[in-house]
């Protein structure tokens, strides 16, 4: 996920079955999934925002604020 610093970001996750709408996926610049090794079917939905939200945190250097 790239963005200019300070750019807002909206992170859309969607239910393992259906995921996101077609309207919603018409609507995204981007998209990402997560690789999964052999073994694994799916992330809890959470578990996947969590990644999402922490590749954006290293990538971008983080935000200064703590809490």
């Amino acid at each position: 996920m790239t963005a200019a610093r300070g750019e807002r970001v909206a992170v859309l996750v969607g239910a393992e079955g259906p995921g996101l709408t077609p309207a919603t996926l018409r609507c995204s610049d981007v998209r990402v999934r997560v690789p999964m090794s052999r073994g694994t079917d799916s992330l809890n939905v959470a578990t996947a925002a969590a990644l999402a939200f922490y590749e954006r945190s290293v990538t971008k250097g983080g935000d200064e604020r703590s809490g």
